[in-house]
């Protein structure tokens, strides 16, 4: 059973850059072939996908984030990290990591407020 773990810094300031991380553990991030998500849920609404890396690290992006977003990894740590450009306060919300392999898996969301 796979089990994802994001951290992040909680509050970033407008323009700034915010980089998350999702650590797995109980599958590794470089075998099969799964879709390694970041998604974004602003407050008192909906789950918005942001983008994805995938097993042989190939990433993808949500074509209205793609210029602001970057997807790395870390195999050593068996991490992947979330990279959000140019923050504004319409960034604020739950960013959660997820993958389907056989079942859905979630991290517990991890907070970040924008805000000077």
């Amino acid at each position: 059973q796979v089990q994802l773990q994001e951290a992040g810094p909680g509050l970033v300031k407008p323009s700034q850059t915010v980089s998350l991380t999702c650590t797995a553990s109980g599958g590794s991030i470089t075998t099969g072939y799964y879709y390694w998500s970041w998604i974004h849920q602003p407050p008192g609404e909906g789950l918005e996908w942001m983008g994805a890396i995938d097993t042989f690290g190939h990433t993808f992006y949500s074509p209205s984030l793609q210029s602001r977003t970057s997807i790395s990894r870390d195999t050593s740590k068996n991490q992947f990290t979330l990279q959000l450009n140019s923050v504004t306060p319409e960034d604020t919300g739950v960013y959660y990591c997820y993958v389907q392999r056989f079942a859905d898996y979630w991290g517990q969301g991890t907070q970040v407020t924008v805000s000077s």
